[in-house]
Parts: structure tokens; C-alpha cells; sequence
């Protein structure tokens, strides 16, 4: 661990007493009102009366065009009440608040580019909740930009432990959920949640866990927006966006292309807010809708696409053959095969799903890629399924690897259920089983989805070659 890392209680005592302290007490504040059902507009007006920088930018905010498209005059903080209501002026003065409390200092990269992703999410949650659920909407707002205050505040204030990380996470191939453990001491979901809970946020930290599922429409309203606007970063059409949006679609009841008109019209809606609230050098950081503006990002992530590497795949595949007889674990093997496959044969997205709940389900055991840590909660698929048999139980049944999008594998279109293209998006892979002698283990997957590009008969072998090594040094480990 990094001579500089910290405890978690060390950096919440670092924020809340040194660093971020006038938020703090402003958030809390709103927090409480928010909890008093008679809760009067006078209160809310003493709150931002006791900082008179705080309160002219909130009545700016109130009378801009967005929140006042009348343009009445709205000289006192509680006629704004009484004209745009209360939530919405507690939701501005929380916003105008962070911004202060983050922008002001000679603000780094991350962290701009964070907090512009954060007010991105929150529009695209509130606009969806907005569609199932009354009332409300502004705490699906507040969860939303909330959802990263631990690492918006660590970028903000952690002085030589953030350049230390930021130096980090320049390193190729680095593993970022451990350099961030490593300098920090804590995660930076884990520095969120307990700096949420420092400022009586708790009801707003729920509604962002990890894991909320669309029986709960606010908590799932500020996940999918997060998602939103984490993939809109890789392109509108990319594979992750298509999986999204195909939730977003059942979320709210449209269908995958209004889906895509929505949460366009939501990302242009983000910029306009944060211009609103005093934000403005982040509008650039929030995707752009424009089709020529898409198109020139699609080039540009194309410049930087994941190479294949012939050297790291050679050495892999020599490692994989050393372990048949060396006595490695289970966990160095799968580790070598998906780093062989993906940084040795370039293929973009790798998953490794297994036999789980007494081989009753595949579930994804281990990925590797962009955009791939959500397969681990979300991918679940049954092993056998008569009235919609998949491709997945098909290549395990018939033990072999399958290179799908092809004409040779054209009349098993119809086993990429529509479960799995909304999990996995849409065109070419290869799939193969992994079988340890008779003992059947799981099956493999892997795309190029991110950028679009077709996969290549040398990858195929690869893949091929790999599948065989890894059956065989699981078997290896089984008999010892």
C-alpha cells in the first residue's frame, strides 16, 4: 500500500473538516428540510440567507430561461419558491453548492470530466424517472449527481495522494480498482457511501446502490443513468449504449428508437443545466449529439482501437502450456486466458461464464474489457431451456467453438435470444466451451463490439487454441 494511502474515516474527517465544509453544512441542511413534511419556504430561504454568494446564484439559476421561460423577475429566494417550487430550488442550491465547493480551486481534469458526467447522469435519470414515477424527480437528480461525491471530492481535495493517482492510472494495462485501493486505502464507492452517511444522506445513497433492479424505479432511474452517461463516452452507437438503451426502453415504455431520441434529447437538456448553474467550462465534456460531431468521436476512438499483440499472446499461450504440468492455481489460469485473448489476440471484450446453482444457470465468472463489470451482476442465463434454446447451451452441448456472424454459422442466427443481444448487443463473436476431460465447466465469449470491427480468422484460431489449453490445465488441477 502507498506510503500516502489513507483510511477510510481519515479521508471523510479530510473532507468534512478541512476541505469541504460550507457544502457540507449547506447539504445537510437541505437534507433536513427535505425530511420535514412541514418543512416552510422560510426555512429553506434562512438556509441560503446565511451565504449571500449562495443565494445570488441561486436567484441567477432561478431566473434563467430554463427554470423561468416567463422571465417574471424573481428578486427574493422565496418568490423563486413559491414560482418554481420548492424541490427545485433545494435541487439548485445543492448543485450551485458542489460546484463551488469543487470548482473553484484550479480544477484538474478528472475532475471536471467526472462532474460533467455526474450532471449528464442526473438529467438522464430524472427524464426517465419523470416517466414512471410522480413526484420525486429531483431526488432522482440529487441521487444521480451524488452517485460519485467519494472520488469528486477525492479529485477535488486530495492534493499529492490525487496526483499520485492520476500518475497511476497512466501506467498501461493498470488494474484501476487496485491502484485506487492502493493509494486511497478504501474504494471510492466505499468513500461515496460513507461520505453520504457523514452527511445524512443515507435515503440518497440507497437510491444509487449497485445492483437496483426496476422494481425499485428511482433507484433504477439514477443506475441507468449513470450507465448513460459512462457509455455515451464511447459513442452513441456503441455496444454498450445499444444495451442500455434497450433498458431504458422497457423501463419507460418506448421503444429502442424513441429510446435513443430521448436520452439524445436528455444529453443536449445536460448541457443547458450546467450552463445554467455557473457550469460551463463542463459542456464540453458531455457528449455531443451532433451527427457530425458523433462521427468525427467514432474516428477518433477508432485511431486508438485495442491492437492485437502477437508477443503478449505467444507468451500466454506458452504460459497455459507450462501449467498443463506446473502446479498453478485455477485463478492464474483464467487470469492468463483472458489476458492472452484480449491484449495478446486484440479482442475487445472477453467473458468467461460457468455452470453455477448446481449447473441450473450460466453465470459470468470472469471479464475482461471496457464496459464489461456489469456482466458480472447482470449476465445469468438457464443452462437448459427447451421452449427457447440459446447458443450458449448449444456450443457447451455440442463441444465446440463456434464463430458467429458468418455464413457457416447463418442457421444458428435464430439462438442469439433476445435476452442475450440485450446483454451482449448485436454482431459478430466467437463462443466455445470449456471442458476440463469430461467435466463440463462453462463457455467462453468474445467480441470487438466496441468499436464496430469484424473479427479476423487469426483471432479465431487463437481463441480456438487458448479454449483447448485452459480445458486441459483444468483438468490438470481437477486430478491433483
Amino acid at each position: 500500500m502507498s506510503e500516502h494511502s489513507h483510511g477510510l474515516q481519515s479521508w471523510i474527517d479530510r473532507f468534512n473538516q478541512a476541505e469541504l465544509p460550507a457544502l457540507a453544512s449547506v447539504v445537510q441542511d437541505l437534507q433536513r428540510l427535505a425530511q420535514q413534511e412541514s418543512a416552510s419556504v422560510q426555512q429553506l430561504a434562512d438556509v441560503l440567507l446565511r451565504d449571500a454568494a449562495l443565494t445570488s446564484k441561486v436567484l441567477r439559476v432561478a431566473n434563467s430561461v430554463y427554470y423561468n421561460p416567463s422571465q417574471e423577475a424573481i428578486k427574493t429566494i422565496s418568490r423563486a419558491i413559491v414560482l418554481i417550487g420548492f424541490d427545485n430550488v433545494r435541487l439548485i442550491c445543492l448543485s450551485v453548492s458542489l460546484i463551488d465547493g469543487l470548482l473553484t480551486r484550479a480544477p484538474r481534469e478528472q475532475l471536471q470530466t467526472l462532474l460533467a458526467r455526474s450532471f449528464h447522469a442526473a438529467v438522464q435519470a430524472r427524464n426517465m424517472a419523470s416517466y414512471v414515477i410522480a413526484g420525486h424527480a429531483e431526488e432522482v437528480f440529487i441521487a444521480a449527481l451524488l452517485h460519485h461525491l467519494g472520488e469528486l471530492a477525492f479529485w477535488g481535495c486530495g492534493g499529492a495522494q490525487a496526483d499520485e493517482l492520476a500518475d497511476a492510472l497512466e501506467r498501461p494495462g493498470v488494474d484501476v480498482d487496485e491502484a485506487v485501493r492502493d493509494i486511497l486505502g478504501t474504494s471510492f464507492r466505499q468513500l461515496t457511501q460513507a461520505l453520504l452517511k457523514s452527511w445524512s444522506l443515507g435515503e440518497t445513497a440507497s437510491l444509487a446502490q449497485v445492483g437496483a433492479s426496476a422494481h425499485d424505479p428511482a433507484a433504477y432511474a439514477v443506475q441507468l443513468g449513470v450507465r448513460i452517461s459512462e457509455a455515451a463516452l464511447d459513442g452513441w452507437d456503441c455496444a454498450e449504449m445499444e444495451s442500455a438503451l434497450g433498458k431504458v426502453a422497457t423501463f419507460i415504455g418506448l421503444t429502442p428508437e424513441e429510446a435513443l431520441q430521448q436520452v439524445l434529447a436528455s444529453a443536449d437538456e445536460a448541457v443547458k443545466v450546467a450552463s445554467t448553474f455557473g457550469a460551463s467550462k463542463l459542456c464540453r465534456l458531455i457528449p455531443n449529439t451532433d451527427p457530425e460531431q458523433i462521427r468525427q468521436q467514432q474516428e477518433a476512438r477508432i485511431a486508438r482501437l485495442l491492437q492485437p499483440d502477437l508477443l503478449a499472446m505467444q507468451q500466454a499461450l506458452q504460459d497455459l502450456g507450462l501449467m498443463i504440468s506446473a502446479r498453478a492455481d485455477v485463478g492464474l489460469v483464467l487470469d492468463t486466458l483472458l489476458k492472452g485473448l484480449h491484449r495478446g489476440a486484440g479482442l475487445e471484450r472477453v467473458m468467461l461464464t460457468v455452470l453455477a446453482e448446481g449447473q441450473s444457470r450460466f453465470r459470468a465468472k470472469r471479464v475482461i474489457g471496457e464496459k464489461t463489470q456489469h456482466w458480472l451482476e447482470d449476465f445469468v442465463l438457464p443452462a437448459e431451456q427447451a421452449e427457447q434454446p440459446h447458443i450458449f447451451s448449444y456450443a457447451l452441448r455440442h463441444r465446440e467453438a463456434i464463430w458467429m456472424g458468418v455464413p457457416a454459422s447463418y442457421n444458428l442466427a435464430e439462438l442469439v435470444t433476445q435476452p442475450i443481444r440485450r446483454s451482449l448487443g448485436g454482431g459478430m463473436f466467437f463462443i466455445a466451451p470449456i471442458i476440463a476431460g469430461t467435466r463440463e465447466i462453462g463457455v467462453l465469449y468474445a467480441d470487438s463490439r466496441l468499436s464496430g470491427r469484424a473479427l479476423r480468422h487469426e483471432q479465431f484460431v487463437a481463441f480456438q487454441r487458448f479454449t483447448q489449453l485452459t480445458g486441459r490445465c483444468l483438468e490438470a488441477i481437477s486430478k491433483r
